[in-house]
């Protein structure tokens, strides 16, 4: 689902967690607010040693982001995965297969900065099905 800053901030808090999240749009302010709630805010210090993957768009390809994607968390709720610069992901669109059963235990984050990632494409499809599709 499309959604709003605000609205984002505000289930975050609640803990209300979707599976994946695209941040994507032409102004990164917005994203890297959210990037950080997400690096900061879900997991306590104990659990992001083992919970939590940063990983960058340049040198990661999408079955890499799946992998991670795919673990189930240790001593915690959640797994948090961050791609930040989601942009440089070359076979980003590979994703699909993943957006289409995400593990529920995993938060997968793709920070998609100075552009709009094109909503005709399947995976954006996918991932307002299943998760959030925010645009800044």
């Amino acid at each position: 689902m499309a959604v709003s800053y605000n609205q984002i901030l505000a289930d975050l808090k609640r803990k209300t967690y979707h599976p994946i999240y695209m941040l994507c749009g032409e102004e990164p302010y917005f994203i890297d607010l959210l990037c950080h709630v997400f690096e900061n805010q879900i997991l306590s210090a104990d659990e992001k040693e083992f919970n939590q993957t940063i990983l960058y768009g340049r040198d990661v390809d999408a079955q890499t982001i799946m992998e991670y994607a795919k673990r189930y968390p240790m001593m915690a709720s959640h797994q948090v995965v961050i791609v930040k610069e989601a942009q440089d992901v070359k076979t980003i669109d590979d994703l699909v297969t993943y957006a289409e059963k995400p593990l529920s235990s995993t938060i997968l984050v793709l920070c998609y900065k100075y552009k709009k990632y094109d909503k005709r494409k399947v995976l954006a499809k996918k991932i307002e099905a299943k998760g959030v599709y925010f645009e800044s």
